[in-house]
């Protein structure tokens, strides 16, 4: 179908549960495999993926600055602008935020981790989504190699929905790449963090082409079975395999202040070129002519940049 883009939305209530990890991972690997554009949109008021994307250098995937108000016509303007693949990220623990993301959604993914805490915080999430009737996938997220409960928590979430046969593992290497707005793949392609993102990116596809929503025009039977056969991503990956950096605590994620526009950016009237709102990058030369550069240098990694915070806070 000519200008339809497919929305994935990471969304769970329990803070802490990796959706802005997985999110900006998955919006690269789709990138990598060819099913891109890609356009990523921010609707948690911390900004945490924002903040990412800001540290990025790489000319994908774009980012969308659209408040939830405005999701209807910023995923339509998106689409008349090409992109083919909208990957979403929600707050924690706000119901009506998080509902109305929801509603715009192909497939909603569920980020949850093996523990008794996020378990028993799923179910809201789940009322959420078969509120609106849209198909769901439970991903076991921050795993410990070989640990029983993860296993128990993938049988868990089963009486809820669909897991998918891939688990992704807790290691370092997830959140030293989320530092300088790089993924796992970008660090190291051949890792096994990368590995399993790859994996996950496959499943997630295929259950887009399942629902009849095909990317690039791909076919579902042969999408499903690679996502099905391929060695290491069926039921046994619950349990991965043994790595020595598993039980390091990963690094927490800073907060920047929200912000509200009242409608997506437009060209000003009589110019013949103006910015649509959509960040695109073609290298790292800098931002579109005429906005500000939001990226944040390496030496600051861990600081607010005085600029940006009152750009958004519309101080300056």
């Amino acid at each position: 179908m000519a200008n339809r883009a497919n929305v994935v939305v990471f969304a769970s209530q329990k803070g802490g549960s990796g959706k802005t990890t997985l999110s900006g991972h998955i919006a690269v690997e789709a990138e990598r495999a060819g099913d891109g554009p890609v356009a990523l949109i921010d609707t948690d008021p911390q900004g945490s993926l924002a903040k990412w994307w800001n540290a990025r250098t790489s000319a994908t995937p774009a980012y969308a600055r659209v408040s939830i108000g405005e999701l209807e016509a910023g995923i339509r303007h998106l689409e008349k602008s090409g992109f083919k693949l909208i990957v979403i990220d929600t707050p924690p623990a706000v119901t009506e935020s998080i509902a109305g993301v929801v509603r715009h959604a192909d497939l909603v993914v569920v980020p949850t981790r093996p523990s008794p805490h996020d378990l028993r915080a799923v179910g809201p999430t789940v009322d959420i989504v078969e509120s609106f009737s849209k198909p769901l996938v439970f991903v076991v997220n921050s795993a410990t190699a070989r640990a029983r409960i993860t296993g128990e928590t993938a049988v868990a979430l089963s009486q809820h929905g669909v897991v998918a046969p891939v688990t992704i593992h807790h290691r370092t290497d997830f959140a030293a790449s989320m530092i300088d707005g790089r993924t796992v793949g970008e660090i190291n392609e051949g890792s096994k963090s990368a590995d399993e993102v790859s994996k996950l990116w496959r499943y997630l596809r295929a259950r887009f082409v399942r629902n009849g929503i095909p990317l690039n025009g791909q076919d579902a039977v042969g999408d499903l079975a690679i996502a099905a056969l391929t060695p290491g991503g069926g039921s046994a990956d619950i349990f991965g395999d043994d790595d020595e950096d598993d039980n390091v605590p990963g690094l927490g994620e800073l907060v920047l202040p929200g912000w509200n526009e009242d409608e997506l950016p437009r060209p000003e009237a009589g110019t013949q070129s103006g910015w649509d709102g959509v960040d695109r990058r073609k290298g790292d030369n800098g931002p579109p002519r005429g906005v500000p550069d939001r990226r944040q240098p390496p030496r600051a990694v861990f600081g607010r940049r005085t600029a940006f915070v009152h750009r958004i806070a519309g101080e300056g």
